[in-house]
């Protein structure tokens, strides 16, 4: 028997009048924003409406089941009398627009940027899209499963990025090799366990790359490595291909309150060698660190607090100061691309951000590492022997569960300090750097300490030509002492003739152009450039230190010359590249992808006896990527 076999005929069609009402106005509120394309903001637009006729419909579910439970109960008290049913389609009525009422004071308020949308209607979204979308959710079973968070981390596996000002420029999208590159998460593998939410992220990785010199570094460019003519590897061409950079990362995430969140991030791949490396037969790679490190985010204080490796603050980005956005070229090459600033290091950061996730300013405690250049000194693991016999200790290699390689010797960290500015149109930052070069200069019986204050300066901007399809990067940073943030790891610092650090002039920068043609495809081009300054002084008719112009270059473009006839201390490197990347194949099961990529390098020496010898690298990287979680 029908529910509405017990009301009077105008009652129940007033009932179905307003269930087809309700459902054709909140639908037709929607229809407008399907003509758009799915962007950021229509996706927004829609969470709400969404969320918005969910309710509605709740609350008609709601006015049905009064209905139903009032006709039970006057069924049951007055046997079906005649009469009746004109007072109890008053009351249905009455509570259909009574509860009507209470779902619009319910409806979800516009949001402000950087803000998760209310529980109920979030949780509902997040059923809606949930495992495919951009903006994959945990499912929560019901409304009152999901916590009230206003975090600016929310429930969303990509944190602060989907909901923060909008600047044209956006989050990196999740498949894009900048993404990768910088640690983004999947939204396939997405799971709970009890109150944490965790997130895997991450690719199986197939590149290989052809050359026309002979450098033995794989698709990790080293290009002070690059041979001279000199050389007999100049002349020969060379192929590497290797899986090692494929990659693997987990996040770990739980709801403290209703404004702050804590999290864990996990990324590694197997890009280090070990002493069982064997290219002839295992290339067996050993697993290493890239990041790992904790967060602590509240949206009440607009705090941001994060301990562990990580990405530099150095390192541009792309909104506000946010792990996993920072600004990385879609290159192939490991390395990125000449003149890219960053760093993979323990830091301990503190970010505060402004005016609704518009202005962010942040203040990074860095681990430090000068990068010593010894030319011309005798360097006995780090101990370096002085002109005037005294002895600079400026390291010493590696014991226990390090490894062999020289650990600088470090007074203090570095410390890093960064402003970012979103406004309605491109991404901009400026930031500075404060670097304290160390070392014991000592003789028998006695010695002192010295400490040099190096540093710098610079900034980046992304400028959105065409939003979210065109946008030209710009990035520079200059100063001494700051070498080894750059790609081409130029020396930080020589010493001078007392021993005393002698930080080294420095500039690096970097601009490009990437476009998305369409959701499939990413084209881009880069331009790099570093470039060290010299210090230098000669005693005893020896020369010494970075540059020196007496130093022997005579032999840089005679094969097989003896190696002491071409110092050829690097002055510049710069490189231009090109590439694109396809997304061939994309579904539940994941994305597999392809790229190829062009890159011409040229390395500039400075002036010695005998001229100053330059060389140079061409390149074609091809790569293969199945990314299962994306």
């Amino acid at each position: 028997m029908s529910p509405f076999s017990a009301l009077s005929p105008s009652m129940v069609v007033r009932i179905k009048a307003g269930l087809f009402a309700g459902t054709v106005i909140a639908t037709g509120s929607l229809l407008p924003h399907m003509a758009h394309t799915a962007r950021a903001a229509d996706l927004d637009a829609l969470e709400e409406q969404i969320a918005h006729i969910q309710a509605e419909q709740r609350a008609l579910q709601k006015a049905l089941v009064s209905v139903q439970q009032q006709i039970a109960a006057h069924r049951a008290t007055h046997g079906g009398e005649q009469g009746s049913g004109h007072h109890l389609g008053h009351n249905a009525t009455s509570t259909l627009h009574a509860v009507r009422d209470d779902a619009e004071l319910e409806e979800p308020r516009e949001e402000e940027p950087g803000l998760a949308m209310p529980a109920h209607a979030h949780a509902m979204a997040m059923n809606h899209h949930h495992a495919t979308g951009p903006d994959a959710q945990p499912i929560f079973s019901g409304v009152h499963d999901a916590p009230d968070v206003e975090s600016v981390v929310g429930h969303r596996a990509e944190d602060v990025v989907a909901r923060l000002a909008d600047n044209n420029v956006g989050a990196h999208g999740r498949e894009t090799v900048g993404a990768q590159a910088a640690g983004a998460l999947g939204d396939h593998g997405v799971f709970r366990l009890g109150p944490v939410t965790l997130i895997l992220g991450g690719f199986l990785d197939a590149a290989a790359v052809e050359e026309n010199r002979h450098t033995a570094t794989g698709t990790f460019n080293y290009w002070q490595d690059i041979p001279y003519r000199n050389e007999s590897r100049y002349h020969t061409d060379n192929f590497e291909g290797s899986a090692r950079y494929s990659r693997l990362s987990l996040m770990a995430r739980g709801n403290v309150d209703a404004h702050s969140t804590i999290s864990g991030f996990f990324e590694m791949d197997f890009g280090a060698g070990a002493a069982t490396t064997d290219a002839y037969e295992s290339n067996s790679y050993a697993f290493r660190m890239r990041q790992a490190y904790l967060a602590y985010d509240n949206s009440d204080l607009d705090f941001h607090f994060l301990a562990g490796q990580a990405w530099s603050m150095l390192t541009p980005g792309r909104i506000g100061i946010t792990p996993r956005q920072e600004s990385l070229p879609e290159t192939i090459e490991s390395s990125m691309l000449a003149g890219q600033t960053w760093a993979r290091q323990l830091q301990f950061r503190f970010v505060k951000d402004f005016l609704q996730h518009r202005l962010w300013a942040g203040l990074s405690i860095e681990n430090s590492a000068t990068l010593y250049d010894t030319t011309g000194f005798t360097d006995n693991s780090g101990a370096v022997t002085l002109p005037n016999g005294k002895v600079a200790t400026i390291s010493t290699n590696g014991t226990g569960l390090t490894n062999p390689a020289p650990f600088s010797n470090e007074i203090a960290p570095d410390v890093i300090g960064k402003i970012a500015w979103d406004p309605h149109w491109g991404h901009y930052e400026v930031e500075g750097i404060l670097h304290f070069p160390h070392d014991r200069v000592a003789t028998l019986g006695s010695g002192h300490n010295n400490t040099s204050i190096a540093g710098g300066g610079g900034g980046s901007m992304i400028l959105p030509v065409v939003p979210h399809k065109v946008e030209l990067r710009m990035a520079g940073l200059a100063g001494v002492g700051i070498g080894r943030y750059g790609s081409v790891l130029l020396p930080d610092a020589t010493l001078n003739a007392q021993g005393e650090p002698a930080p080294l002039p420095s500039i690096q920068a970097t601009g490009g152009i990437v476009a998305h043609p369409n959701p499939l495809l990413d084209v881009y081009g880069f331009f790099g450039y570093q470039a060290a300054g010299r210090r230098y002084f000669s005693a005893g008719g020896s020369a010494y230190g970075y540059g020196n112009p007496a130093y022997n270059n005579a032999g840089c473009a005679i094969e097989l010359s003896d190696a002491s006839t071409c110092t050829g201390n690097t002055r510049s490197v710069m490189e231009a590249t090109a590439g694109a990347w396809y997304r061939f194949f994309k579904g539940h099961y994941g994305t597999m992808e392809a790229g190829v990529q062009l890159a011409y390098s040229r390395r500039s020496a400075w002036t010695g006896q005998g001229g100053a010898p330059d060389t140079s690298l061409s390149e074609v990287f091809m790569d293969f990527r199945y990314l299962p979680f994306q």
